[in-house]
């Protein structure tokens, strides 16, 4: 509570009457009080972010009797992550121990919208179900990886799978010299 001290004396002496500076005092409780309150309201009430999750699904545990799934080559792309944040890829499939099919022509692009993006949907103009195949490399980045997941989102891309990179498009990449 405000306090306010009464008139004092003015010492006895005559002449002319002074007034004496009176002091205030402030009671600060009931301020820190409703801060608190305040404080309290405002948290209680604030809605946390949610954190955003892409659904993934995974495949089902490999037995003995199951056996890879077989695509057609002209489905295929193949989307190689490899370092210094390129994207290579190709149309097809690599078949080196099939010596009647060529090499295929193996392209760079970056992980852009005017990248990667692009050549996905017109892959998709020209394929209506095409299927992907993401190979990330060793010299690859995580985010590389995340980052071609969120164009497949975005391309609105039905059918692709993540596939250890094989020795054969690694010998590609570096035959290449891109």
């Amino acid at each position: 509570m405000a306090e306010i001290q009464g008139k004092a004396d003015s010492g006895g002496k005559g002449g002319k009457k002074r007034a004496k500076k009176m002091s205030t005092k402030i009671d600060m409780t009931p301020m820190v009080d409703l801060a608190f309150l305040l404080l309290t309201f405002f948290m209680l009430t604030t809605t946390f972010a949610k954190p955003n999750v892409m659904q993934l699904t995974m495949p089902v545990k490999k037995t003995d009797d199951v056996e890879d799934t077989k695509i057609k080559a002209s489905q295929a792309m193949t989307i190689l992550l490899g370092k210094d944040n390129k994207a290579y890829y190709y149309f097809g499939l690599n078949t080196p121990n099939d010596k009647s099919v060529a090499k295929p022509e193996l392209k760079v692009t970056n992980f852009g919208p005017n990248g990667i993006r692009q050549v996905l949907l017109e892959r998709q103009r020209q394929r209506p179900e095409p299927i992907i195949l993401i190979k990330p490399t060793d010299d690859g980045k995580y985010k590389n990886m995340v980052d071609i997941l969120d164009e497949m989102n975005i391309t609105n891309q039905k059918k692709y799978a993540l596939v250890k990179a094989p020795k054969d498009d690694l010998e590609l990449i570096k035959e290449s010299g891109l």
